[in-house]
């Protein structure tokens, strides 16, 4: 059996989706899903890893990842080091699945990676089947960090997110995976909604009226409780299959009458 170490959480999700479960020797500090990696070796946060713990689990391989800035100095190590690893690096929507079938040749397990992929893409379209054309498309801003204010740009899959649901990402026309803006320039673009996935912040500590107090957004359509919306960041910010869990919570909020919640325990 292969040992693998996974340094950062969409990368374990993905390992469990093709099956790999039982080959995660080690992960990061914030890989949580399934609940079957909450007792394995914990070798520090995504952002600052802890080489020497990596080293003494003796992986075969380790999946390391760039989808969060900051993260290079984990691949500077991994190579100082001469530990062997596969890097991702997904930015738009259809990354995702791609990645599936770069990990499983990985593994040696090529169609079951183009399996997920399959699974991924019909899943998508059955979503997408179901998203009503008669209505306006919602203006969605989304917040990746409220200190400075971050959110997904052109490049990034949030932006096809928003689009795959009917919506538009009002940042989406700023080139980049992120962008760096303020409270008083989201208010100038009127979003319809309002959508808080700060990267890695459990959902009870991103407190809804701590956004709404915001001097900027005082009186305007968008600053209301139904349309300021508090989201799991692991639905959004992880680029692996649970985004599908994302994409149908969000369907859900814009069209109750159209979806049902998901089930976040099974994306795909």
């Amino acid at each position: 059996m292969q040992r693998i170490v996974s340094i950062c959480p969409s990368n374990t999700e993905i390992l469990a989706g093709l099956g790999l479960t039982d080959c995660i020797v080690g992960v990061d500090d914030y890989s949580d899903w399934p609940s079957a990696v909450q007792n394995l070796p914990r070798l520090g946060p995504d952002l600052n890893i802890d080489m020497e713990k990596v080293k003494a689990l003796q992986p075969d391989w380790v999946l390391a990842s760039l989808s969060v800035p900051g993260m290079e100095k984990n691949i500077e190590a991994l190579e100082r080091e001469g530990l062997p690893s596969l890097v991702l690096y997904p930015d738009r929507i259809q990354g995702i699945p791609r990645d599936f079938i770069r990990v499983a040749q990985r593994a040696g397990i090529e169609e079951r990676g183009k399996d997920l992929e399959r699974r991924f893409w019909t899943r998508l379209n059955e979503i997408k089947e179901k998203i009503p054309r008669d209505r306006p498309a919602p203006r969605l801003y989304w917040e990746w960090w409220p200190k400075p204010v971050f959110t997904p740009g052109r490049d990034n899959w949030l932006t096809d997110v928003s689009k795959w649901v009917g919506g538009v990402n009002i940042f989406g026309d700023e080139k980049g995976q992120s962008v760096q803006t303020n409270w008083a320039e989201v208010a100038r673009r009127q979003p319809d909604r309002v959508l808080a996935v700060w990267t890695g912040v459990p959902i009870h500590r991103v407190k809804k009226k701590k956004l709404m107090d915001r001097p900027e957004w005082q009186g305007l359509p968008f600053n209301q409780d139904d349309r300021v919306h508090i989201l799991e960041e692991g639905w959004y910010c992880r680029p692996s299959q649970r985004i599908l869990t994302g994409i149908e919570t969000l369907a859900h909020l814009l069209y109750p009458d159209r979806f049902d919640p998901p089930d976040p325990d099974h994306p795909l």
